[in-house]
């Protein structure tokens, strides 16, 4: 599975500010998304463990990437998958997870924050309890998180840049952002890495809000994440990254997914900070083509955020 991810692929987006953006696309591979890498080393760090036997099923809350990078990887191995999921995961992610051959179970009762990912995890805690064949990846925990970014994502990037001014990272789990993070400070530390996250997200501290793009943003701060080190975080309405998704989408024929349609927003956020000289490097996580009913459906983006939203990007 690991010869599939691509390392090599940029996107040099101009037009948003004086510099411009290399953007590295990660969606690349059969799993449409960066979360093969994370499902890689969290599997195989079970594998070297000797924790996987006959009878082990894996499981794990997700709202659609990762859930479905895991049951490619499961596939791929031949063990049992179940992935909890909620309302927001997309129709395809949801079936391309059935046809893996995963256990998908979904929840629908609201959390105390607005949100399902405490149901979620609720639910597995309750699962594993009463079952030991299950092993939680808990990617939120999972040290194989951010070290499977810190050895690819990280490190490719600097393998292709001798010099990088900023570095934005969006931030779900966080496992990106802190394996970034630890490379960078170890080997580049004259790097500015920068944190997206959605408005309505819980990761730098704001209250939870209603939030409808999975893929970037949490509920619940995740035990992996560590402010230290980190030079600033931008944080960016929903509706702006659904634009700025549009945008990419029109502009360079690439449809992108919500994860990168903030990222990318929130480089434009920053943008006067940047020098036109800077080089700026930006992650894109998500391709787009499994947010064809949400961010890309003009229906579904007057519903949750009126007219305005699909108004185009404001140069």
């Amino acid at each position: 599975m690991e010869e599939l991810i691509r390392e090599d692929a940029y996107l040099s987006v101009s037009h948003l500010l004086s510099a411009n953006i290399h953007l590295k696309i990660e969606g690349l591979n059969p799993a449409g998304s960066i979360k093969l890498k994370a499902a890689v080393f969290m599997v195989s760090d079970l594998e070297r463990r000797s924790l996987i036997t006959q009878s082990t099923r894996l499981i794990e809350s997700s709202s659609g990437n990762l859930g479905v990078a895991v049951a490619l990887v499961c596939a791929e191995r031949g063990y049992h998958f179940t992935c909890v999921v909620d309302p927001n995961i997309s129709t395809q992610n949801k079936r391309l997870m059935a046809a893996l051959g995963a256990e998908v179970i979904s929840v629908d009762q609201k959390d105390e924050n607005g949100g399902y990912l405490f149901t979620r995890i609720r639910l597995i805690e309750e699962l594993i309890s009463g079952n030991p064949d299950y092993i939680w990846l808990n990617q939120y925990k999972n040290p194989a998180n951010p070290a499977a970014h810190y050895h690819t994502t990280a490190r490719a990037i600097a393998e292709r840049f001798p010099h990088v001014d900023y570095l934005f990272v969006g931030v779900g789990t966080t496992g990106t952002l802190m394996g970034c993070k630890a490379y960078f400070s170890e080997h580049r530390p004259r790097t500015k890495v920068i944190a997206v996250d959605s408005v309505g997200s819980v990761v730098f501290g704001a209250p939870a809000g209603p939030r409808y793009i999975p893929g970037i943003g949490t509920s619940r701060k995740p035990e992996l994440f560590d402010p230290s080190g980190i030079h600033a975080f931008v944080r960016v309405p929903e509706a702006d990254a659904v634009k700025m998704c549009r945008w990419l989408a029109h502009r360079y024929g690439i449809p992108l997914g919500g994860s990168t349609g903030t990222v990318v927003a929130g480089v434009r956020a920053w943008a006067k900070n940047i020098l036109p000289d800077d080089v700026v490097v930006a992650i894109s996580p998500d391709m787009g083509e499994r947010y064809l009913d949400t961010i890309y459906s003009d229906p579904w983006v007057l519903a949750h955020f009126g007219p305005a939203a699909l108004l185009p990007v404001a140069l």
